[in-house]
């Protein structure tokens, strides 16, 4: 169970690191389009919503919401094995969703270049500030010996928080509940309906898989002006929090809770053969295989292509874990099945609304992520057989465990120190060529995952 838990830990880190480096590579006619979202090509980076296909960034919000998904059971496995749990599970998914949009709310506020036009030397201190208080509020002290200070602490870092957040003028426009990351709040609701959707169907997958054509049914109803469908997608009572919009993300979210399910039922059977290691290792290559050319092709709009190569590597891969052990055959025959059919079943959408998309995202978008995330999941789980593979997904995994710390280490922590030392001007001065121009990210990550690293191995887990 750890070797494989460690596998989807990866998953999760594999997808904040490349989220950071997506955010933190130079902008401009720097590097080529494949480097930005594929709707905000360069040089000018406008969202073109005509323009159809994926690249490798749009990759990475879709394979973190798995990894979301996949961690409800797992999280959950204790209380599902007790009776009358019901009112727990709910309590526990909406205090996550609560303290989700807090987070989106504090963190999008507390940047320097939020807090003012142009930010000065305390504004950079207050969002140094911003992330030693959510410190406070989000370190798990379970495991401590001093819970009734750490609570105090706790409490106090809210209070503080919410009273800069009232306090502070916001480059002239204060506080707004409209103005927040809209990226955590999505994950703030697909932590609260996934989570209440698996526990309330996780005796019947099917009735959980059952609810997606429904969901589905309500955006294509909706465009019908007059119809219910159209009253119960615009319906928000707290439209800052939430909008019907945001379920079509449990499109990727369920799916991932199918993985983690059945990660608490695979055994822990170990690879002790050469032969069947080696076998893994092509597994693992052919599913990272399967991911760049399903990326690449998609992008470049060779569609019937990436159809065929898409299908010769199934082939392979079907045949390749026929040559497995029955224990590990079953958990990445799982995998693989329910990969091959969301893939393929994505690439058949391709053709309906304009082509692959992130945004507006389309039912193409959500099938064929969803379905390489499985695929991820095998490559990664089969990296960690391999000598230098298992060194890298243990770095993977390290940064996995504490995704909140990566998300916010970068704009409030490594940003205004820069700034404050003078360092930046180093790094806005490495857009000069795509080569120092991906170095810019890539320093700029390698620094936040060792903030993130640090944390992790001192057992400084935020949590929510």
């Amino acid at each position: 169970m750890k070797q494989r838990n460690q596998s989807l830990d990866a998953l999760r880190g594999f997808a904040i690191l490349t989220m950071i480096l997506s955010g933190s590579i130079a902008f401009g006619d720097t590097l080529p389009a494949w480097m930005y979202h594929a709707q905000v090509p360069p040089p000018d980076h406008k969202f073109i919503p005509t323009i159809p296909g994926i690249t490798w960034v749009d990759l990475v919000f879709p394979f973190f919401l798995f990894s979301m998904g996949a961690a409800i059971p797992l999280s959950l496995a204790k209380l599902a094995a007790e009776k009358g749990k019901n009112i727990a599970v709910f309590i526990i998914a909406l205090r996550r969703y609560v303290l989700l949009t807090f987070f989106a709310l504090f963190i999008f506020h507390m940047r320097a270049w939020v807090i003012a036009d142009n930010a000065t030397a305390v504004d950079y201190l207050l969002s140094i500030g911003g992330f030693v208080l959510l410190f406070f509020q989000f370190y798990d002290s379970k495991h401590s010996s001093h819970k009734t200070a750490l609570l105090v602490a706790k409490v106090v870092a809210f209070v503080i928080g919410i009273f800069l957040l009232y306090q502070l003028p916001f480059a002239g426009k204060g506080f707004q509940l409209n103005r927040s990351d809209i990226i955590i709040i999505v994950l703030g609701n697909m932590a609260f309906f996934g989570t209440l959707i698996w526990w309330f169907t996780r005796k019947n997958v099917w009735l959980r898989l059952g609810i997606l054509p429904l969901i589905m049914a309500v955006f294509l109803g909706g465009k019908e002006t007059g119809s219910w469908n159209e009253t119960l997608f615009h319906f928000s009572p707290v439209p800052w929090m939430y909008t019907f919009y945001y379920l079509k993300y449990l499109f990727i979210t369920i799916p991932g809770t199918l993985a983690g399910e059945w990660l608490l039922q695979s055994s822990n059977a170990r690879q002790s053969e050469d032969k069947k290691r080696g076998v893994l290792n092509l597994v693992a290559g052919l599913s990272f295989i399967l991911i760049i050319s399903n990326t690449a092709l998609l992008f470049n709009r060779n569609l019937l292509l990436n159809l065929v190569v898409t299908v010769l590597i199934l082939v392979a891969l079907y045949y390749l874990l026929n040559k497995l052990p029955v224990d590990e055959n079953k958990l990445l025959r799982q995998f693989f099945q329910a990969g091959a059919y969301l893939l393929l079943l994505g690439l058949f959408f391709e053709a309906y609304e304009g082509g692959v998309k992130k945004d507006s995202s389309t039912y193409s978008y959500y099938f064929v992520t969803s379905g390489l995330a499985f695929f991820m999941l095998i490559g990664l789980y089969g990296l960690q057989w391999m000598a230098i593979g298992k060194h890298i997904s243990n770095y993977l995994s390290l940064n996995g465990r504490n995704p909140m710390i990566a998300y916010v280490a970068g704009n409030l922590l490594l940003t205004p120190l820069l700034n404050l030392t003078g360092l930046i001007s180093v790094f806005d001065g490495m857009n000069t060529n795509p080569w120092i121009g991906f170095l810019r990210g890539v320093l700029f990550t390698g620094i936040v995952s060792l903030i993130t690293i640090f944390c992790t191995k001192r057992k400084w887990f935020w949590k929510t």
